[in-house]
């Protein structure tokens, strides 16, 4: 009997279009390229903030959209900018490849939890360039457990949270912060789906390294299998 694997399980989990932030449909999204081979971003990458909110808010404007998504498996050079993901001499250690998907919309956009579930863990990541405020949930579905991301939120989402706190479907969970609070960045949702939290609480690698990837990847499918944006 053919064993179905974390990515097709997660795949079975909706039927489609699934909402992780409020108030946008799926023809309100568009698909954006933040990797190494967009020659927009190299103008950008090492910039700050605000720039990247300008280009950002330009795209949007350009397509008639609310908001973008994208960059799962992406080998992003913007990493370059933050030593948290540069401490090694040799690149092939040196952490750029995305493996969480990220929607790009206004701060203070609500969050949302897209299946039942409950807080695990959260945390305030406050280094430069890291997730700032966190939160990750754990889900049960036919007896398979797995948890979910949240990363760049505000920090007024992580007050009165307890972990075990039961989260419905769809419930606000969160609001998307601003530069000051999320890490340096223009304001948007990092969100990952993981199979095993390998021993972490409160934060989970968002990006990894050519020497780790294929074992994030088998840990850490697509989350666009689940919300089908």
């Amino acid at each position: 009997m053919k064993t179905e694997t974390f990515a097709e399980f997660i795949t079975s989990l909706t039927t489609g279009f699934t909402p992780v932030v409020e108030d946008l449909e799926k023809e309100d999204y568009v698909a954006i390229d933040l990797s190494e081979n967009n020659p927009e971003i190299l103008k950008l990458e090492m910039l700050s903030s605000e720039a990247f909110s300008v280009f950002m808010n330009n795209s949007l404007g350009k397509a008639n959209k609310k908001a973008a998504y994208g960059g799962y498996n992406e080998v992003r050079n913007l990493y370059k900018r933050s030593n948290l993901f540069n401490r090694n001499t040799e690149e092939f250690l040196n952490r750029n490849i995305h493996i969480g998907l990220d929607i790009w919309t206004a701060e203070g956009t609500a969050v949302l939890a897209p299946l039942d579930g409950k807080i695990h863990s959260f945390r305030d990541n406050d280094n430069f360039g890291d997730y700032g405020p966190t939160i990750i949930l754990e889900h049960e579905v036919e007896n398979r457990r797995f948890y979910t991301l949240y990363g760049h939120l505000s920090r007024k989402s992580l007050l009165g949270l307890e972990a075990g706190q039961e989260i419905a479907q769809f419930e606000k969970i969160a609001e998307l912060g601003e530069p000051l609070e999320n890490g340096d960045y223009a304001p948007h949702l990092h969100f990952q789906i993981m199979e095993d939290l390998m021993g972490n609480s409160g934060d989970f690698p968002g990006v990894a390294s050519k020497k780790e990837i294929e074992l994030y990847l088998r840990n850490c499918p697509d989350p666009n299998l689940l919300l089908k944006i």
